[in-house]
């Protein structure tokens, strides 16, 4: 199997492969014919087994029997030497609460390295953008289960650290639309639901 032909490090929502080729395994689900990532992690292609025998058949709808299929899976383990975050470095981080004057998210990867421990972090309402700080509304800026990139500009305190979002580059790379679909960008502060029509607000990070 050719190395460029499935990503070593996905994102959720990130296709690995057509369902006519791989096998759903953990970490990911089937979506519109792909094999999509759920987690932020590690991708793993397990051949597929030819145990002799009876098979266990998997209950699943694909175009080829299961059982002739790679599988493909997604762990957050990444390298084994585990790395904290520091001042400066810029992470992907996952939005899981939100507050009137702050983000609460899980720092997943820093770099290019996926975190084996989550760690906490926290978007200030002052800390979102650069410019017109005092309009900021934190539910106009982040959702629940929005990926976030940012960069680390605290330790802060003994439970979490401080992030920020101020600038171009930062900001929401991945979101999923009130419908539940994954919505594209439209604009530095809106992402579109491309199924429904609909936009919603977000501090969106521009491409690097």
């Amino acid at each position: 199997m050719a190395a460029d032909e499935v990503p070593v490090v996905a994102v959720p929502g990130k296709i690995i492969g057509p369902v006519t080729k791989y096998a759903s395994g953990p970490g990911t689900h089937t979506h519109d014919g792909n094999v999509v990532s759920s987690l932020m992690g590690k991708v793993t292609i397990t051949p597929p087994a030819k145990a002799p025998g009876p098979a266990k058949r998997l209950n699943k709808i694909t175009a080829a029997d299961p059982e002739e299929l790679a599988t493909v899976s997604v762990s957050r383990h990444g390298k084994k030497r585990e790395i904290l975050p520091d001042v400066g470095n810029v992470v992907l981080a996952r939005v899981v609460r939100l507050m009137p004057k702050q983000a609460i998210v899980v720092i997943q990867q820093v770099g290019d390295t996926v975190l084996q421990t989550e760690w906490q972090g926290v978007i200030r309402v002052q800390d979102v953008r650069a410019t017109e700080k005092d309009k900021v509304k934190m539910y106009e800026s982040f959702k629940p289960g929005d990926i976030v990139r940012a960069s680390v500009i605290s330790l802060g305190d003994q439970a979490n650290y401080y992030l920020s979002t101020a600038s171009n580059e930062l900001g929401v790379i991945m979101a999923t639309s009130e419908s539940g679909n994954d919505m594209v960008p439209i604009s530095w502060k809106e992402y579109k639901d491309p199924e429904t029509g609909a936009s919603e607000l977000r501090k969106v990070a521009k491409p690097t």
